[in-house]
């Protein structure tokens, strides 16, 4: 029986293969999404070791621009740091971020997401015992006007040794020029996108501590003989308030950590797109077994006339399936590497570049591309398996053997129960329940694209008729022999059509989620933006508080209104605080308290009403930024302030700059002056921007236009990751034609005998691609459509106010579909015009 498995293996191996191409896909996206976590995680393990000392003491807390809250460190603690016993030495660290190398084309290198980072040179020891920084060419920077830079940076930039470098900085000193001294590496060079900037260390006290000797963080390594943990001892009692004093080893694994949380998100983004790519591919391999069951059905008789069990049957076509599975898992595996390469690329373009590190391939990796591979063919190869099993022996003399995709009762029934189930999760969460909506209209829309997957040979017998009305008026006979092929085996054309319309949905929910939210941040914008300009960054980068302040001073503007968002603790929670100026704000938007007033100076805040529990107004609330804390009292609260996203907490600049929090801007409104002339006060602020390469000036359309590209950029990423469902649905289309045709190779012989031409028999097999093809585009975008409004209506008090169908979008999908109908019946078209008529009437 084994060797009859594998004669029978071999004899169809291309079909087999075409099946295998599925788990390929699949696993290469499974393997590939590994290899790139696993590549991202080696690299900020790396990252983490290599940038702490032995011990470090450090500000409690910083913001994610790079403010310590004030927090510094005297150049004479760091000597008394040096002295203790356990010390070998120690040194201070001048630490800054949003520190951009200007490239010579006039954009900033990186400034999509990876930090920028300077501080000062110095040849301190990490905790590995090696310099952080290698010199590759020139010297350390040893005065004012001189900066060294890592490799990718001065690669990317355009600059060699000797060349004037320009930086942009989120610091009182928003320019920088110096002349570029020498290059340096990171460890094994990998920095995810990030740059450095190297400047000589009263440079950088000059540039970010105000000019004194004084430090943002100490690094001191131990003497031969002590622990990490003994020095941490000797240190906590020097340490300044305000700072922390950590051992190395300590501050990597909680870095680590941190960032793991960051990639998890990443990982679980990939894969689930890997998922679907699977999930789809089982409906390939679901069909791919089903038809060759039919095929092979007086030969499973046979065997069973001639002593084969059932369980032999069946354990022929799964050690089949197994085999495919196999051979799938070992090629995706194989291409998963390639994948890597390309989603590496890919991220690249978002700021999260690992060109510097080498792929980390693990046995991890291995296992979960081949349990994928395998397991994934063998449950979808079952049912067709136990088909087979039920072929009885005396169908061996019966001229043809139905072993389709049966009906039965409890199967049907269970079918309904799925759809049913969705509908009534769905409708749940849209109408009942008022918490946790998202996951019921999920769960609900998983149970209406199962259930109509099951049941869609009959939910699209209407749409096959349609079609049908039309190929018949259009295309007369041939067209009423492609329906009658279509509906012959409703379940294969529903099946095959199924893993198209899973696709589908997910383009056409993901259509409608993007253009409601596009419309909302539209109508926002119009309805609360009253600036004349605004400065701003698409990617979320703060600027130097100084380009406001020249701004400011330039004839014909009346005032500008700043916005910064600040990283703070609010009676000991995490809670994401935005800062104004509440002179001017009133300008931007006038704040409608719910409780007490908007009036807030240093001394004051204002809160979210969501966080009004337990509170009230005149309270006061512990508010730590950095290593600042202040008791500040409640003021009033608010439900929203639509002009800045409804922060947590709201402000004062005033109150920011007394905690020294960084002086950096995400948002600068701009007012002119009634009667200015625009384009002359547009002209002066644009030359004062020209320098700042991260900073754009924008009226009230740029600025709408600017929030639309960064929703319309994640839309493209996710439709790249969809096209590989796509991809295996067209596999699916162009396997099932191709076994179709195999199939029917006697029919096709008649045909061609009584006279159909080889272009009419192409046209025909074409009009059934087409057909499978538009039912899983039309089911699916109507799926997409009812599933995205769902989901809009549910994120109404998050923001997403307006409802956006983008029709020509999905027409334009529609017609696609038809496009990938045509293209994938061109080979099992052309296989079948070239078939001798003579051989295909004598086929069996």
């Amino acid at each position: 029986m084994l060797k009859a498995t594998f004669k029978s293996l071999l004899a169809r191996k291309a079909r087999l293969l075409m099946s295998a191409m599925a788990i390929v896909l699949g696993t290469a996206f499974v393997a590939g999404s590994l290899i790139f976590t696993d590549t991202l995680g080696r690299t900020f393990d790396g990252i983490m070791d290599g940038t702490v000392g032995d011990v470090v003491v450090q500000a409690e807390q910083t913001d994610q621009y790079g403010g310590s809250g004030g927090a510094r460190i005297t150049a004479a603690q760091v000597e008394e740091l040096a002295d203790l016993p356990g010390a070998a030495r120690a040194d201070g660290s001048v630490d800054a971020f949003g520190v951009f190398v200007v490239g010579e084309n006039g954009k900033v290198v990186g400034g999509q997401g990876a930090p920028a980072l300077a501080f000062n040179y110095t040849d301190a020891p990490n905790q590995l015992g090696e310099a952080p920084i290698q010199l590759v060419d020139g010297r350390a920077p040893e005065r004012t006007g001189e900066v060294v830079i890592d490799t990718n940076t001065a690669e990317r930039a355009g600059y060699e040794i000797g060349d004037e470098v320009p930086l942009v900085t989120t610091g009182a000193v928003p320019e920088i020029t110096a002349e570029l001294v020498g290059t340096v590496t990171f460890g094994e060079g990998g920095l995810a996108g990030a740059s450095i900037a190297v400047f000589d260390t009263k440079t950088m006290q000059q540039y970010f501590m105000d000019g004194k000797d004084a430090f943002s963080s100490v690094w001191v390594t131990t003497e031969d003989g002590v622990s990490q943990d003994e020095l941490v001892a000797q240190v906590e009692p020097l340490a300044p308030e305000g700072f922390t004093v950590w051992s190395g080893e300590d501050l990597a694994a909680e870095n680590q950590n941190d960032v793991q949380q960051a990639l998890g998100f990443i990982t679980t983004f990939l894969l689930v797109f890997a998922g679907i790519a699977l999930f789809v591919g089982s409906f390939l391999i679901i069909n791919t077994f089903s038809i060759l069951v039919a095929q092979r059905g007086r030969e499973l008789a046979l065997l069973r006339a001639i002593g084969a069990s059932r369980r032999q049957i069946v354990r022929s076509v799964l050690i089949e399936a197994f085999i495919v599975g196999v051979v799938g898992a070992t090629v995706g595996l194989l291409l998963g590497v390639l994948l890597a390469l390309g989603i590496q690329a890919l991220f690249a373009t978002f700021g999260l570049d690992l060109t510097g590190s080498g792929l980390v391939f693990t046995p991890r990796t291995v296992i979960a591309a081949y349990v994928v591979g395998i397991v994934v063919t063998m449950l979808a190869a079952w049912v067709p398996a136990r088909r087979a099993g039920s072929v009885p022996p005396v169908a061996a003399m019966r001229d043809s053997i139905d072993t389709g995709i049966g009906h039965h009762p409890i199967r049907r029934g269970l079918e309904v129960a799925v759809l049913v189930l969705g509908v009534v999760a769905f409708l749940a969460g849209l109408f009942v329940v008022e918490s946790n909506e998202l996951w019921w209209i999920g769960a609900g829309i998983v149970g209406l694209v199962l259930g109509t997957a099951f049941l869609a040979p009959f939910v699209g017998r209407p749409l096959i008729a349609a079609l049908g009305w039309v190929y018949r008026k259009v295309f007369g006979s041939v067209g009423r022999m492609a329906e009658q092929n279509s509906v012959r085996n409703p379940g294969r054309t529903a099946a095959t059509a199924s893993a198209l319309m899973i696709g589908m949905t997910l383009v056409a929910l993901m259509g409608v989620v993007a253009s409601s939210t596009t419309a909302s941040v539209d109508k926002q914008i119009e309805e609360t933006f009253r600036a004349d300009y605004i400065l701003s960054n698409a990617v979320g980068q703060p600027f130097s508080s100084t380009v406001a302040e020249r701004v400011a001073e330039v004839d014909g503007v009346r005032e500008v209104s700043p916005v910064r968002f600040v990283s703070t603790q609010v009676d000991g929670g995490d809670i994401f605080a935005t800062a104004i100026d509440p002179d001017s704000f009133a300008d931007v938007e006038q704040i409608e308290p719910t409780a007490g007033t908007a009036d807030i100076d240093a001394d004051a805040v204002m809160l979210s009403s969501k966080h009004e529990s337990g509170r009230q107004v005149g309270d006061t609330v512990e508010v730590k930024m950095g290593a600042s804390t202040r008791d500040l009292q409640i003021a009033g609260f608010y439900d929203e302030i639509q002009a800045i996203g409804t922060p947590d907490l709201l402000m004062s600049v005033e109150t920011v700059d007394a905690m020294g929090g960084a002086a950096a801007d995400n948002w600068a409104f701009i007012f002119l002056e009634d009667g200015a002339d625009k384009g002359s006060v547009q002209s002066s602020i644009e030359q004062i921007v020209d320098k700042q390469p991260l900073v754009t000036l924008k009226d009230q359309q740029g600025y709408a236009d600017e929030q639309r590209s960064s929703i319309n950029q994640l839309l493209y990423l996710i439709y790249a990751l969809l096209g590989l469902a796509i991809v295996i649905a067209v596999l699916g289309i162009v396997n099932t034609l191709g076994l179709s045709v195999m199939e029917r190779t006697r029919e096709v012989g008649l045909l061609r005998a009584v006279g159909l031409s080889r272009a009419q028999l192409r046209r025909m097999i074409t009009l059934e691609s087409v057909t499978i093809a538009l039912l899983g585009a039309v089911l699916g975008i109507v799926l997409g459509v009812v599933a995205g409004v769902a989901i809009q209506r549910a994120l109404v008090d998050d923001g997403i106010t307006e409802l956006a169908i983008p029709w020509v979008q999905m027409v334009a999908f529609v017609v696609v579909a038809g496009l990938i109908g045509i293209l994938a019946a061109l080979l099992p078209a052309r296989r079948a015009s070239r078939l001798d008529v003579l051989r295909a009437i004598s086929a069996e």
